[in-house]
C-alpha cells in the first residue's frame, strides 16, 4: 500500500505497508436499472435550485451552526492538510496490556524495505521479548495518526488508534443494579472452565450468512428458482432465574456437547468460486442473463 520509514532514537527502518484485509472475502452488491440491467451512476442533487448539480461545481463547506457553513476553497484547505512524511515517529514503549482494543482501529501488516531487514527484526524481537510495543505519530493521507506496532508472527503490525477524544466514555452507559451472589459466580465460573481453550483459532469460525449468501447467488447465477427459508422459531422453554440457567448450561455441556467452532466445509468451499466472480461483478450483463434465464425456465 505504500512505504515509509520506522524511527525510533537514532535508528531509521525502511518499511512497507500492506493491507491485512481481503477485498474478496466480502460481497458487493450494484445498483442496476430495473428495465435494462444497466449499473446506474450517482448524482448530486441540490433541493434549494432542484437541479442536478455537477462534480466540478461542488466547493467544501462546514457546517458550524444548524444550516449554517463557512466554504473554504482548496488553499484555505491546503493549510489544513498535514504534510505525508510517511514516517513512523516511535514515542515510547508500553506494556501491551495497558492499550485497550477499544482504540484500536485499522491495521496495517508491516514489512522491510530494502536495507531494513535486520534493524525490522531486532525491533520486533526486542518487542517481542520485553511484553512491550511502540506507541507512535504517523502523518500519511493529509492527517497525523497515532499508531501502535506490536509483534506479530516474525514480524509487525501497525495498529491504527482512536485518540482519547474519540473514544466515548463507559460511565454513559446504564449497568443498572444487580448483586453477583457467590453461589452463582461459581457456576458462572464453572461454566467458563468447561468451554475454555487455550488458542483464538479464528480458522475455525465461518460467517453462515455469508456462506449462505454465496450459495443463493450461486443458485441464481445457475438459473435456479431460489424459495424464501422457513422463518426460526422463537426459543422454547426459556429459564428466566439465573441459578436455575447456570445449572442447565452446566449439565448440557456435561452430556457431552461440545462448543467448538464449526469447521468449514468442503461444499462451501467450492461454493465460493463461481460466487466470487459474481460479488466482483462491475457491469450489468451478469445480472440480467441471469434474470432472463430464470425467466425462461418459469
Amino acid at each position: 500500500m505504500g512505504t515509509g520509514t520506522v524511527s525510533f532514537g537514532l535508528v531509521s527502518i525502511p518499511i512497507k505497508l500492506y493491507s491485512t484485509g481481503e477485498s474478496s472475502a466480502g460481497i458487493s452488491f450494484n445498483w442496476l436499472h430495473g428495465k435494462c440491467g444497466g449499473r446506474v451512476k450517482q448524482q448530486y442533487y441540490c433541493p434549494t435550485d432542484d437541479e442536478v448539480v455537477d462534480r466540478k461545481d461542488l466547493v467544501k463547506g462546514y457546517e458550524f451552526a444548524k444550516d449554517r457553513y463557512v466554504v473554504m476553497d482548496d488553499e484555505e484547505l491546503a493549510v489544513l492538510t498535514t504534510k505525508a512524511t510517511n514516517s513512523v515517529d516511535i514515542t515510547e514503549f508500553v506494556p501491551v496490556e495497558t492499550v485497550d482494543p477499544i482504540y484500536y482501529e485499522k491495521a496495517y501488516f508491516l514489512g522491510p524495505d530494502k536495507g531494513g531487514d535486520r534493524p525490522y527484526r531486532l525491533l520486533a524481537e526486542a518487542m517481542r521479548q520485553t511484553g512491550r510495543v511502540a506507541l507512535a505519530r504517523y502523518a500519511a493521507r493529509g492527517k497525523n495518526y497515532l499508531v501502535l506496532l506490536r509483534p506479530f508472527k516474525e514480524g509487525l503490525v501497525m495498529q491504527q488508534l482512536r485518540y482519547a477524544e474519540e473514544v466515548r466514555g463507559f460511565d454513559e452507559v446504564p449497568l443498572g443494579e444487580g448483586e453477583v451472589k457467590p453461589a452463582e459466580l461459581q457456576l458462572a465460573r464453572q461454566l467458563i472452565d468447561q468451554i475454555a481453550a487455550d488458542d483464538f483459532k479464528p480458522e475455525g469460525y465461518r460467517d453462515d450468512s455469508r456462506d449462505q449468501m454465496r450459495e443463493i447467488l450461486r443458485k441464481k447465477v445457475e438459473g435456479e428458482e431460489i424459495v424464501s427459508a422457513a422463518p426460526a422459531e422463537p426459543p422454547r422453554g426459556q429459564i428466566i432465574d439465573l441459578m436455575q440457567a447456570l445449572k442447565a448450561s452446566l449439565a448440557q455441556d456435561g452430556e457431552g456437547a461440545e462448543r467448538r467452532p464449526p469447521r468449514r466445509s468442503a461444499r462451501s468451499t467450492e461454493a465460493e468460486k463461481p460466487v466470487r466472480a459474481v460479488a466482483g461483478e462491475r457491469s450489468g450483463r451478469a445480472p440480467a442473463a441471469a434474470a432472463r434465464r430464470t425467466r425462461s425456465k418459469k
